[in-house]
């Protein structure tokens, strides 16, 4: 495993990060979560993310039982809050209620005192943001989180907040954006922001959700059991993957794939990771094996010329369009 900077941070993090969005309470049974984590701890994975709205909070819950034990100073654990936990109209958002409610559930349920990362899950337009850092801040000093980070905010998102978080001398150090080969939103605003500010980047779905592994082919259905199949395992979010221009364009991968020593998934999460201000890309599991092949792909170098050969197969059909970072209008 190799290990990087957390944006312009002291703090170190494994290139690859073990999150458990989509499996751990939901799709997997807890024996397979446990062992899919202790694949992640035996290849080097020291970092992991999870939220409080994954698995309705069972999945902080999963990732507390399957780190227990565990020394907790050797281990880099995120976690996040904005999406609803409950059922009332404060159980969602980043009002100062809500954050400070939710850090304490979240340690609870992690079973540890203390988070290193403490994440805004999006941009809460229904709370002002001084509200928001103000609390934040009193999380820090109450050492319930050593750093604050955010989840798929805009640049001009990212500079505000940033500015609070100097004035009341927090560290905000990290963005966690959907970033792939296909989705390549960050790339002109939010990471030239971001290095001006020393932001680094912990990006989800480097294998666009699964469809950079190849596996889904052009005029076929979605293989059975995978996530294009499962409403609850994140079927919307895969779904604007699954065409036959992306899908042709993705098979077309393959022989870079091999030329570079490479399965397909381990060359989609290398190549995030050429990116110098990522510092980690999260994968998740359903089985120990699929932990140790994504591992590979940590401190791989792709030279210049497969980076290209990557770009023209699939520029096409690359998302791009900054307003894609979004967040919703009102709270969920």
């Amino acid at each position: 495993m190799e290990f990087r900077h957390l944006g312009r941070s002291g703090l170190m993090v494994s290139e690859i990060s073990y999150g458990n969005w989509i499996t751990h309470g939901s799709q997997v049974e807890e024996d397979a979560a446990l062992a899919c984590v202790r694949a992640a701890l035996d290849s080097g994975i020291t970092t992991f993310d999870t939220a409080d709205v994954y698995a309705g909070t069972r999945a902080e819950s999963v990732l507390g039982r399957a780190l227990k034990g565990e020394r907790r100073e050797g281990l880099e654990i995120f976690t996040k809050v904005y999406w609803p936990t409950g059922p009332g109209r404060n159980d969602r958002g980043l009002s100062r209620k809500h954050i400070m409610e939710s850090i304490d559930g979240s340690l609870r349920r992690l079973q540890t005192d203390h988070v290193d990362l403490y994440q805004a899950h999006r941009y809460d337009y229904s709370t002002p943001l001084e509200e928001t850092m103000e609390a934040f801040a009193d999380v820090v000093r109450s050492g319930k989180a050593h750093y604050i980070g955010v989840s798929e905010w805009k640049a001009s998102q990212l500079r505000e907040a940033h500015a609070l978080a100097r004035e009341l001398r927090i560290p905000l150090i990290s963005n966690q954006p959907q970033y792939s080969m296909l989705w390549r939103v960050i790339e002109t605003e939010v990471i030239p922001a971001s290095e001006e500010l020393g932001i680094g980047q912990i990006v989800w779905s480097p294998m666009a959700q699964g469809v950079l592994s190849g596996k889904y082919l052009p005029g076929q259905p979605p293989p059975a059991g995978s996530r294009a199949t499962d409403e609850k395992s994140g079927a919307n979010f895969i779904a604007r993957f699954l065409n036959d221009d992306v899908l042709t364009r993705v098979q077309r991968l393959k022989p870079l794939a091999e030329q570079a020593g490479l399965t397909m998934a381990q060359l989609a999460v290398a190549w995030v990771l050429q990116n110098p201000n990522v510092a980690s890309a999260i994968v998740g599991a359903s089985r120990p094996e699929q932990v140790h092949d994504n591992v590979t792909a940590a401190g791989v170098k792709l030279d210049a010329d497969l980076l290209k050969a990557i770009d023209e197969i699939v520029e096409p059909v690359t998302e791009r369009d900054p307003a894609k970072t979004e967040s919703p209008a009102q709270r969920p």
